[in-house]
């Protein structure tokens, strides 16, 4: 088995590591044990991320911390979100590309059970969020996002708060964000 290019796109977002030699898996399974404290063997993920041709199926446990540090519950969560993004298609995504924002220039997102962000660009890639309201993120946490896509998953690279860099951060995971310029 091999992880789809969803899944290895979001283990590069979350671990900060492009993940394109063998040598990165080392690096990536270190990190995998720091968040979660649990380990998985460097020729394992060598296999999940196709560095080793081999087809044996990974044991649910295995798959299961993986999907835990990419901030899923569980495997069975973690497949269910690939499957809706790892199906073939085209499609004409509705997203904001945050190059294409002007500095000051405020978005609201939303997304369930009742969720709702307020942030203001401030160049670079770098937002601050002005309101929250039952969110994780807290208004003056500063962002680092290069997108943002209508009912897919937020995904922002680094919050810093109070100065301390808490890290990635992804918002709606289960049935995407909604956002509006104001």
């Amino acid at each position: 088995m091999k992880f789809s290019p969803y899944i290895i796109e979001l283990l590069k977002h979350k671990s900060g590591c492009d993940i394109r030699l063998s040598a990165d898996c080392e690096w990536l399974v270190c990190d995998i044990e720091s968040v979660t404290g649990e380990h998985i063997g460097v020729n394992t993920m060598k296999r999940l991320l196709g560095f080793i041709d081999d087809e044996r199926t990974p044991r649910v446990t295995t798959l299961d911390v993986v999907a835990r540090y990419l901030g899923f519950d569980c495997w069975d969560a973690l497949r269910l979100v690939d499957a809706n993004y790892s199906n073939s298609a085209f499609d004409k995504r509705d997203e904001c590309l945050v190059s294409q924002l002007s500095e000051g220039q405020k978005l609201c997102i939303t997304y369930p059970p009742d969720r709702n962000l307020t942030i203001e660009y401030h160049g670079n890639n770098k937002f601050l969020v002005t309101e929250s309201h039952n969110s994780k993120l807290l208004a003056g946490d500063e962002l680092t996002l290069t997108h943002i896509v209508r009912g897919y998953p937020l995904l922002i690279s680094e919050v810093v708060r109070n100065g301390e860099k808490l890290g990635s951060f992804s918002a709606g995971k289960s049935q995407g964000i909604d956002f509006k310029l104001l």
